[in-house]
């Protein structure tokens, strides 16, 4: 068969690509560099801070304002952290494990590794694996509920949450990794009003992807704090968003926002773990982006490097991907669902054999168990045009083999 022959010839280019994770490219991270190498106009935040020194544990005010009007929140309802908000979620957990929220007693704090019992979390799948290795290092857990277009399964998640050991749940709702869903307004009406048995049930909305649109007009979903605090539960979410895919991944700056005893909780932790963040680069950020419409302006230059290379990747997927195989549309985010029953493993062998890696089969799943060894999750951000057209001509090629396979 041709494609056969095709893919033994590309096999013998022995090629090196890797497109595991969805990492913004060079052109993007060099979008800041103006950022980085302009001096500060002075070292006094806006309220007279020295930014040089130590205190200012939520963050100077400048950078406090700019997460508010982004997550539409109140500034004293924002904690800003450092540079990864994958810290502060796994901080947040802790959290909650050791203040004895979750659990009937705080766990003791000479353990090496704390295990949280009975603990449970809803895990909408597929999902973001990094989500899914927090709670199983507490050892939390998971409890898997179906994605849909309009975000969790929620007939699925109401359920789930009256078992008093559901104490909290993942979601990712613009954008949703790997689908690149965006949560309907009744999905969000529904999480903040729902019955739940725990007491301290949390959501952790992880807002990563809220202004990383590259067609149309910015999602506004309705807010999860607002409806929450509406419908008397505004303790329920802990909202995250960060500048790691906006600025500089590895010095961005990340935030979260609560309220009632979350908050509370939180920023007592908050306080005790250290003396204060990095207020220079706050302050650096917020001479740089000093509105919510100049992000949305510097999102657009990221927009016409990443729009291309999701319009290479879905157009070639649309003429090449044979049946069952089925693919998401997503207008934003970092990631492209691709679903091939029963085949997921053989693919990703087949690509890492011809030397283009993609995350691994089951790893959009709690336990890295995918019930129907269906999802792959493609990322074209960090490849060259070049690259990734090779990457997805080769995907192609692996998805036909291991249909026809099944055929044969």
């Amino acid at each position: 068969m041709d494609y056969l022959k095709q893919y033994e010839e590309i096999k013998a280019k022995n090629l090196k690509i890797d497109a595991t994770r969805g990492k913004p490219n060079t052109q993007q991270v060099a979008l800041c560099n103006d950022m980085l190498n302009a001096p500060l106009k002075s070292f006094q935040a806006e309220d007279g801070t020295d930014v040089r020194n130590y205190g200012g544990n939520d963050g100077i005010p400048e950078i406090k304002r700019l997460f508010a009007d982004l997550l539409g929140v109140d500034t004293k309802e924002v904690i800003v952290g450092g540079n990864s908000s994958l810290n502060m979620m796994f901080d947040c957990v802790a959290t909650m494990v050791l203040a004895g929220q979750w659990t009937a007693q705080p766990l003791s704090a000479d353990k090496t590794r704390h295990e949280a019992r009975d603990v449970k979390f809803i895990c909408p799948a597929p999902g973001y694996d990094r989500h899914f290795a927090i709670c199983e290092y507490f050892g939390i857990k998971m409890l898997t509920v179906p994605m849909t277009p309009t975000g969790p399964d929620m007939n699925e998640v109401e359920k789930l949450a009256q078992d008093p050991d559901v104490v909290g749940m993942w979601c990712v709702p613009v954008f949703s990794n790997p689908q690149g869903y965006i949560y309907s307004d009744d999905t969000i009406r529904r999480l903040a009003s729902m019955q739940t048995a725990h007491p301290h049930f949390r959501i952790l909305w992880d807002d990563a992807y809220t202004i990383h649109h590259f067609t149309g007009e910015r999602p506004t979903p309705l807010n999860i704090l607002t409806e929450s605090r509406k419908a008397g539960n505004e303790s329920r979410p802990i909202m995250f968003t960060s500048f790691s895919k906006i600025s500089i991944a590895g010095a961005g700056i990340v935030c979260l926002a609560a309220a009632g005893d979350a908050l509370a909780t939180l920023r007592k932790r908050f306080s005790a773990q250290t003396i204060g963040p990095d207020k220079t680069n706050q302050l650096r950020h917020a001479q740089y982006f000093k509105t919510v419409a100049d992000i949305q302006a510097h999102m657009q230059k990221h927009a016409a490097i990443l729009h291309p290379k999701f319009e290479l990747a879905i157009s070639t997927f649309a003429k090449k991907l044979p049946p069952p195989a089925t693919f998401t549309t997503p207008n934003g985010g970092y990631f492209i669902s691709v679903e091939i029953p029963n085949q997921a493993k053989r693919v990703r062998q087949l690509c890492k054999d011809a030397g283009v890696l993609i995350t691994e089969a089951g790893a959009t799943f709690p336990y890295n168990t995918d019930p129907n060894n269906s999802n792959l999750r493609f990322a074209p951000s960090f490849l060259s045009m070049e690259d990734l057209e090779i990457a997805v001509e080769v995907f192609c090629l692996a998805v036909q083999i291991a249909v026809n396979e099944v055929g044969a």
